[in-house]
């Protein structure tokens, strides 16, 4: 049997041109989609971790990567994963390079990707998908994954164990999404840049192939056309189809609370980044002014503390972590666990295209007991993974194929 030895780590600077308008937003104007790659290479197979970014400065992840993953080089992957919270809470201090986060920034992207490196080698060494890998783990085991330091004001090792084991009853129940697959969103008709035309042939294509929630980019200089924009998709879905308005972090305090009461006629499921993600008392502002419009926040949220702010402030309504912008898979779920604690959904971004959050929303549903909402979905870069994503009829269908969906084609 494989040993799964990490033998040797390394990087790839992986940049992906997007179709014209693609991917665009109110601040991110000609973005390409990158991913800052981990390859840890073992007798047991390569493991591999993505983290999201736009381009310019992928190579500075990159070479955060090789120097803060040299550590691995000739451990064993079980016995690193038996005690990840550990090995993670060290990598996350380096008494150097922690100073140029801490955790945030290029140093945590860094992390993020060596994390979910590791994750996906520990389910191949295994030879099951991540879900699977995830969903046969006991409280214990799953709660020596994380590094819950800072949260203990909140949430304490012992609590999480006793979270988690409480969801016992229903869990059967649960299960069934791992055949009914989990629904998604479509975040692809309402780019920034799409004319409105553009729009009603992208909603017509959406709703023929199945999604029932649709997201529309917001945060123009003219608040006019959000308004119009956002009124002309309602009346194209009908009052019963779901939209996500995202502002993409362009609006301030004041312009927030202006636009946000003109937008609310046309009942937005939620309204994503309204400003600053940093600016946690200006998100508690504008919850309990626009109420009961909710507000999601997440893209931009670096890691479990500022989430724990957050969530203690009553600030966001949605929580949507991020595997690549915290610090991978397993603070992915320790924020999970503080939203069950707060009573929260955890609806993600996915900065990885969908690929890794296809697993880690299962395990949410069926182990944390977070009730199923729904999962972005963004289909430009599906040709470059080895096993894309499957979404048919708007919901993901559950990977058979072990790892973590993360392997890029040649």
């Amino acid at each position: 049997m494989p040993s799964g030895v990490i033998a040797r780590i390394s990087s790839q600077d992986a940049r992906f041109e997007l179709p014209e308008g693609a991917g665009a937003d109110s601040v991110h104007l000609a973005p390409m989609y990158s991913f800052a790659v981990t390859r840890l290479e073992s007798d047991a197979g390569v493991g591999v971790g993505l983290v999201l970014t736009l381009g310019e400065g992928n190579d500075l992840v990159c070479a955060a990567i090789e120097q803060l993953a040299a550590s691995l080089v000739g451990r064993e992957i079980e016995e690193v994963m038996a005690e990840f919270g550990s090995v993670f809470h060290r990598l996350a201090n380096h008494h150097q390079l922690r100073w140029l986060g801490p955790h945030k920034g290029v140093v945590h992207l860094a992390l993020a990707s060596i994390t979910n490196a590791c994750f996906d080698l520990w389910a191949k060494a295994r030879g099951v998908p991540l879900w699977r890998l995830l969903l046969d783990l006991t409280p214990e085991q799953v709660v020596a994954l994380l590094d819950l330091s800072y949260l203990e004001d909140v949430l304490t090792a012992e609590e999480a164990v006793a979270l988690i084991a409480a969801q016992g009853p229903g869990r059967a129940e649960r299960e069934r999404v791992l055949a009914s697959g989990y629904p998604c969103y479509d975040t692809s008709i309402g780019w920034f840049h799409y004319s409105d035309e553009r729009l009603r042939e992208n909603v017509e294509r959406a709703l023929a192939e199945g999604f029932r929630a649709l997201k529309l980019k917001v945060g123009s200089p003219d608040s006019g056309r959000d308004v119009r924009r956002a009124n002309l998709l309602r009346e194209l879905v009908g009052p019963e189809v779901p939209i996500m308005l995202d502002v993409n972090q362009t609006w301030t305090l004041p312009t927030a609370l202006r636009v946000c009461g003109e937008l609310a006629e046309m009942a937005p499921y939620w309204i994503e980044e309204p400003t600053h993600p940093d600016d946690l008392v200006a998100h508690q502002t504008l919850a309990r002014a626009i109420a009961p419009v909710p507000l999601a926040i997440g893209e931009h949220v670096p890691n479990r503390i500022v989430f724990k702010n957050y969530l203690q402030l009553g600030a966001a309504r949605y929580i949507q972590v991020d595997c690549t912008r915290v610090g991978g898979v397993s603070e992915f779920i320790t924020v999970s666990l503080l939203a069950r604690t707060f009573g929260l959904p955890v609806v993600p971004h996915v900065g990885d295209m969908g690929q890794i959050h296809q697993h880690l929303v299962l395990f949410n549903h069926v182990v944390l007991g977070h009730e199923v909402v729904f999962l972005e979905h963004i289909p430009h870069l599906r040709e470059h993974f080895v096993h894309p994503a499957n979404v048919r009829d708007g919901v993901y269908r559950t990977p058979q194929e072990a790892g973590s969906s993360s392997d890029l084609a040649p």
